[in-house]
């Protein structure tokens, strides 16, 4: 079987943005969702939508979030509002919270933690979806990429907990780690089966914490930027960010690879991989 592709460049522009986007070579039908990362407000590193303005207007997509199940600015419809408002989002392109008013039940064929995930119910609006990743530490996922932000990103605050706890929402922060892991994967599998053919994503891993760009107080980077990645497959673009942090040569590295490593983040990689969401095998191309 052939190896997914992953398009790769170390020149970080947004420019390079679409030119990778563009090697995947689809086209993504319909009404676009654009899911991305809005930032909590007081978060230094998470990428500004002025960054992803060229590809946004590329694609013609709606950005699109999920309110957060914690304390902060994206814990309300309201709030995430005014979050996404006062970080430019919504100044630049339409925005939608897609869990506005309701949810939505995704299955889950053959998860190996939760049969359902709770999704934003605007998710069935979408006909496709752009996913445009901060790739970067997590302080409970390990690191954050495409796999978590179509799991945990696209469930609806109710479903961001039952993820968390591994189908039991009271346990949001007790749960089996390993578990929680697992949980992400089952959540992206939903997803992905849902829109086959129909998502492509792109991680860039520029101003890596260790850190998420959901915390308020976050770690300023210690290794340097790396690059952009784009593919077709969520699990190869993100094996291969892991890799290209092992393979850098920046001693800054040792803090993101603590917390991967500290947390089990590839974990959530291998799970999803043994699903059939995606290859841990990929083809590497590099792009000038």
């Amino acid at each position: 079987m052939q190896k997914p592709k992953v398009y790769f460049t170390a020149n970080i522009t947004p420019e390079n943005v679409v030119k990778l986007y563009k090697l995947l070579d689809i086209e993504l039908p319909g009404n676009i969702a654009v899911k991305l990362h809005s930032g909590e407000t007081g978060n230094q590193n998470f990428l500004r939508p002025e960054f992803f303005k060229p590809i946004i207007d590329s694609v013609g997509g709606t950005v699109v979030e999920c309110n957060t199940a914690y304390d902060g600015t994206r814990n309300t419809t309201e709030a995430h509002y005014k979050t996404m408002e006062a970080h430019g989002w919504s100044k630049l392109f339409k925005v939608d919270i897609m869990d506005d008013n309701d949810e939505m039940v995704l299955p889950i064929a053959g998860g190996k933690r939760i049969t359902e995930n709770y999704v934003g119910e605007h998710f069935k609006n979408y006909d496709s979806m752009l996913v445009l990743s901060h790739f970067k530490g997590h302080p409970m996922g390990g690191f954050g990429g495409a796999l978590k932000n179509i799991s945990i990103g696209i469930a609806s605050s109710h479903g961001k907990a039952h993820i968390h706890g591994a189908g039991d929402p009271e346990k949001i922060w007790t749960a089996d780690h390993d578990a929680f892991l697992e949980s992400m994967a089952d959540a992206a599998k939903s997803i992905m089966d849902a829109l086959p053919g129909r998502i492509a994503f792109i991680n860039v891993m520029k101003n890596m914490s260790v850190d998420c760009d959901c915390c308020s107080v976050a770690e300023d980077p210690k290794i340097g930027d790396i690059g952009i990645l784009a593919s077709l497959d969520p699990v190869a673009i993100d094996k291969a960010c892991v890799d290209l942090v092992y393979a850098s040569q920046d001693p800054g590295k040792a803090d993101l690879i603590k917390r991967m490593e500290s947390r089990n983040g590839i974990h959530t990689v291998y799970a999803a991989a043994a699903l059939g969401v995606g290859s841990m095998e990929y083809e590497l191309i590099e792009v000038e």
